[in-house]
């Protein structure tokens, strides 16, 4: 099945309220997972994690409960998602852990802070080029480590419609189509390896870790 790119970004309203209180236990209590077996002996005791695509930081205040003794700079160019982020921080008693910031990926860089990990979820598959997001990361100082996750294209229509079906029967409808759009918008794991070649970072790892989902980690 040919990608079918989808809008970089979250900016309505409505979708923003509908994405922050949609059911993302199971993805992403398993990225946590997946980033401590990956990383959890490698990133220092302390330090500051990017969160690229933070969205409506869920994946932030996961990381910093995880994680007690690193601050989070979360970023995202959509302010809908972000004013999202902002309530689910004031209810968790983490805004002196947690920056939230809207920028877009493509005017920033992470040379100005010693960043010990990036990470980033669900957000590659919203680019229109993925170089976007190879390219800030070879920004960052010092060799940070990374763990990003993100979905996968299916073969065909009937596997991104039995994948909405499995994941997405109880949301509203707006998430239901959301998620068939990210499904097609997404990269397969070789069309990956290909693109961190091409950026010169061969030396990260695609990992396939379940039936819509890939890893890539340093």
């Amino acid at each position: 099945m040919q990608r079918v790119p989808e809008p970089e970004l979250m900016s309505d309203e409505e979708q923003a309220i509908a994405y922050a209180n949609a059911d993302f236990e199971e993805p992403h209590n398993h990225f946590i997972e997946l980033l401590k077996e990956s990383v959890g002996d490698v990133i220092p005791e302390s330090g500051i994690a990017v969160d690229l695509g933070c969205g409506a930081a869920d994946i932030s205040i996961r990381f910093a409960r995880a994680f007690p003794n690193y601050r989070v700079d979360g970023i995202d160019a959509s302010a809908a998602m972000l004013a999202e982020g902002r309530k689910a921080l004031s209810g968790v008693n983490l805004e002196q852990r947690i920056s939230l910031n809207q920028a877009y990926l493509q005017e920033s860089t992470l040379a100005h802070k010693d960043y010990s990990i990036i990470i980033c979820n669900a957000m590659l598959h919203h680019l229109h080029d993925p170089f976007v997001l190879w390219n800030l990361i070879k920004t960052a100082k010092n060799n940070p480590a990374v763990f990003i996750m993100d979905l996968m294209r299916p073969e065909s229509d009937e596997q991104v419609y039995k994948l909405v079906e499995e994941y997405a029967s109880n949301e509203p409808l707006i998430l239901k189509k959301d998620f068939r759009n990210s499904l097609k918008a997404a990269f397969t794991p070789d069309e990956v390896v290909s693109q961190l070649k091409t950026a010169g970072l061969e030396e990260f790892n695609v990992s396939v870790v379940s039936d819509r989902h890939f890893v890539v980690s340093h």
